[in-house]
């Protein structure tokens, strides 16, 4: 992608973890539509699978801000009650879901969070055809669930990551710095909010202006150079 391909683009915005905006985008397009939809899903679970990094957990936050669902990871749910986890909540976000969970804890939940005519989104790296389900009951459960994939963002997606970002910090990034560090940086919003970490505090400490050479030096320090 050139330079230029890279700078013109154009997202739609939505709130997601506080201050910081989810931009829609092709690789994240149809997510974002079953999110629209709630509550208006065809079954109790709906699970958003992808990479590392490409936004499931920002995603799941726009959701938990629109359903007060109870956010977990798999490794809290283990040998307890669905009560004890959910409270009075009818919603519940079960984050990386594929990972080694109490499969009779999470049948459980599921059932309950069914029961009350709630929801659960789960989020993964993988759909739930492919996870390592013993129990019948579950496997039958989660592969008849609604599935999202959501890809790796893009060079212009990672780009306007980053432009936000440095706005937050009410910093103007150039455009040759900005082609410079999307064209060397990992394609994940994790790997872009690192960057401009490390590019701001490197700025501040030197009283330097945000340059080219500044930059390198960054990823040479974060080992991306």
């Amino acid at each position: 992608m050139s330079a230029d391909a890279q700078l013109h683009f154009s997202f739609d915005h939505r709130p997601a973890m506080g201050q910081e905006d989810f931009l829609v985008a092709p690789c994240n397009e149809q997510a974002v539509k079953w999110i629209d939809s709630w509550p208006d899903w065809p079954g109790p679970a709906l699970c958003l699978h992808g990479p590392t990094g490409c936004g499931k957990t920002h995603l799941a936050h726009v959701w938990q801000a629109r359903s007060d669902a109870v956010m977990l990871e798999t490794r809290e749910i283990a040998g307890r009650t669905p009560d004890d986890l959910l409270g009075g909540a009818t919603c519940c976000i079960l984050e990386n879901a594929d990972g080694d969970a109490d499969h009779p804890a999470l049948l459980h939940l599921y059932n309950v969070v069914a029961e009350r005519r709630g929801h659960l989104l789960l989020t993964a790296e993988r759909p739930p055809a492919r996870w390592s389900v013993t129990l019948n009951d579950l496997r039958s459960r989660l592969t008849a669930a609604s599935a999202a994939q959501i890809g790796k963002p893009d060079e212009a997606l990672v780009g306007a990551v980053m432009i936000k970002l440095f706005a937050d910090r009410q910093i103007v990034i150039g455009k040759d710095v900005l082609v410079y560090l999307v064209m060397r940086i990992e394609r994940s919003f994790e790997a872009a909010r690192q960057v401009v970490d490390a590019v701001d505090s490197a700025a501040l400490a030197s009283q330097r202006r945000l340059t080219v050479p500044l930059a390198r030096d960054v990823l040479r320090r974060l080992g991306m150079a």
